[in-house]
């Protein structure tokens, strides 16, 4: 489309560059062929004292001189009005600019938004780190929402009771935050030992909390139960 566009835009200034050389080209031919007719028909043929001669020159010099001005007066007005655009960025409405570039840019808009929609993977599949935020807000309903940036450690403070330590004093949950961390900020990819380190924090975590939320499920079975017998009695 863009390309459409450039040549027509250099077809036109050739058009008019070439209109502008033959009509000059023209107007130069006749004010020479009337000047010429004008001493031939004089009584000395000459140009002094040529009242013929001295009109036509004038014409043509009053032509010129509108023609300039008429050029200039053009070249200013596209220049106020580029001036008068705001250079401060903001939304273009349909109202400022003509039918045609404002289609133009919906087109535009409507196919990039396509190609991006279409460029987005569907089928393809990658092994994470796990998704125990899931397993989370099921045992806690009022866990906060994970944030892009956020630390493992701190998303999951709530559960970090439940979470057993090992000889170091470390949880899972420290080991799947480090993990984190180090795909995140790395300089490198992580080795395939950092990356079984982190997928076996991450299963420890939703075993535990899977275990939590079964316990939890059981607690309000025998809840309900003991519930119904008393008022069966």
């Amino acid at each position: 489309m863009f390309p459409r566009i450039s040549r027509r835009s250099t077809v036109s200034q050739i058009s008019y560059v070439l209109l502008v050389l033959i009509t000059t080209f023209f107007v130069a031919i006749s004010c020479a062929l009337l000047l010429s007719q004008a001493v031939r028909t004089a009584p000395h043929r000459s140009f002094v004292k040529n009242i013929n001669a001295v009109v036509i020159g004038a014409a043509y010099v009053i032509l010129l001189v509108l023609s300039l001005a008429f050029c200039l007066k053009r070249r200013i007005a596209v220049h106020r009005r580029l001036q008068r655009i705001s250079k401060t960025f903001r939304t273009l409405g349909k109202n400022d600019v003509p039918d045609r570039v404002f289609l133009y840019m919906q087109q535009e808009y409507a196919r990039a938004c396509l190609v991006a929609y279409e460029s987005r993977p569907k089928d393809g599949f990658q092994e994470g780190w796990g998704v125990p935020d899931k397993l989370a807000h099921l045992v806690i309903p009022r866990h906060p929402p994970l944030r892009p940036q956020a630390r493992m450690l701190h998303h999951f403070r709530f559960i970090l009771p439940l979470l057993s330590k090992d000889e170091d004093g470390l949880t899972p949950l420290h080991y799947y935050d480090s993990a984190i961390q180090l795909a995140r900020h790395a300089s490198r990819e992580p080795t395939e030992q950092e990356y079984a380190v982190g997928i076996r924090a991450a299963k420890e975590i939703e075993s535990v909390l899977n275990e939590c939320y079964l316990e939890m499920g059981e607690g309000s079975s025998t809840d309900l139960s003991t519930y119904a017998e008393r008022q069966s009695i």
